[in-house]
């Protein structure tokens, strides 16, 4: 699905219509520029190949730069492309499409629509070499005295029987810093004018790094706009107690 490229700013908040907080991301999502497209009857699928963020000519190598004199655009620090699932269009910024895409096309946040359910991929915070308590969330051993054995793998082998270890068995080793992908997640702010998207909850990555915010592929075109507060009722249940006669 067609998206923008965007740098994570950080965390806030923002309160709703009804007064509720909510935590938010900033990302400073494009302008992005249309460097090229990609064509099933050359390239054997569909994809838009966007830039962002201006760079200077002398920081890249000549063979970049002929990309971008090719495509008649000014240089970019960085290049990615969004796969699309049907036939590329241009969606306009109300309901509807407007012809194809066009190298040197220009695209900003008016890509989406407030509270709309958006994907966003980066790379998550690299931890370094980790256990397995931290990196798999083991339970671990004993916490009592005597306990030699706190965080430690322990056996993995199960002696004879099937005396290995399986495949893909969880071990200590290095934590972070992988593609990561969160789904549905909701637009609460839209800033047309600062190029600024307010993502409810946490984005992978860590600040002023790459990310990539692109329309839900699952539920594309959604608008998850905040509810009402529901207001329960609880009826207290009066039990009477009847009196006791006297006794005689």
């Amino acid at each position: 699905m067609i998206g923008l490229l965007g740098k994570k700013l950080g965390m806030t908040h923002v309160y709703d219509e009804y007064g509720r907080r909510i935590t938010v991301t900033a990302v400073q999502a494009g302008p992005c520029t249309v460097l090229g497209l990609r064509e099933p009857e050359r390239h054997k699928y569909h994809a838009v190949q966007l830039g962002f963020e201006a760079v200077k000519e002398s920081k890249l190598s000549k063979p970049a730069l002929g990309q971008f004199k090719k495509a008649g655009t000014a240089p970019f620090r960085y290049v990615k492309e969004f796969r699309l699932t049907t036939r590329r269009k241009a969606p306009s910024a109300s309901e509807g499409e407007r012809g194809d895409w066009k190298v040197g096309q220009q695209l900003t946040v008016d890509l989406f629509k407030a509270y709309e359910l958006v994907d966003v991929t980066g790379v998550s915070i690299g931890k370094g070499f980790q256990g397995g308590v931290k990196r798999w969330h083991w339970k671990g051993g004993p916490q009592t005295h005597g306990s030699m054995s706190h965080r430690a793998p322990g056996s993995i082998g199960s002696t004879t029987t099937p005396g290995r270890v399986f495949r893909g068995h969880h071990l200590p080793g290095h934590m972070g810093a992988d593609r990561v992908t969160i789904q549905n997640v909701r637009i609460v702010r839209l800033y047309a004018q600062e190029n600024l998207l307010l993502i409810e909850g946490t984005i992978p990555g860590a600040e002023h790094q790459l990310v990539m915010v692109s329309k839900s592929t699952k539920r594309p075109g959604v608008i998850k706009k905040p509810q009402a507060f529901q207001t329960v009722v609880v009826e207290e249940e009066v039990t009477s107690k009847k009196a006791k006669k006297p006794s005689g």
